[in-house]
C-alpha cells in the first residue's frame, strides 16, 4: 500500500511502520547516520502518523516520521499553537488540508 493511495488515518500505525524490522537503535543515531535513518521513513506507509505522534507527544530523541529531533523541535517552535498535529495531518489526508496550521483542532 503506497502512502499516496491512503485516504484514511491509521490509529494503530506501529505494526505497519517500515522501521518495525530495523534494529532498535537504527533510528536513534547522531550526525550523518540520521540521513540513513530518514531513508527508512521515505518508504514508510505510515510516516505521517509517526510524525504526528512524535510531535504531539514531544518525543525528544530519534528519527520519527522522517524528521530528526532538531527538525521536530524547529517545527514545534514555528507552530506553537497547534493543539494536535494528528488532527491537522488527518484533515489534510481527508482533503480538508486548506486549513491553516494554526486552525487545527484536537
Amino acid at each position: 500500500m503506497s502512502r499516496e493511495s491512503r485516504t484514511s488515518w491509521t490509529i494503530e500505525w506501529t505494526p505497519l511502520a517500515a522501521c518495525r524490522t530495523s534494529a532498535p537503535d537504527a533510528l536513534f543515531v547522531q550526525g550523518a547516520a540520521q540521513q540513513q535513518a530518514k531513508q527508512i521513513c521515505q518508504r514508510c506507509p505510515v510516516v505521517a502518523e509517526c510524525l504526528a505522534d512524535a510531535l504531539d507527544n514531544r518525543t525528544e530523541f530519534g528519527v520519527w516520521g522522517g524528521m530528526t529531533e532538531r527538525e521536530r523541535r524547529a517545527m514545534l517552535r514555528r507552530h506553537p499553537n497547534i493543539p494536535s498535529f494528528r488532527a491537522l495531518f488527518e484533515a489534510d489526508r481527508l482533503g480538508h488540508g486548506d486549513r491553516e496550521l494554526g486552525q487545527a483542532t484536537a
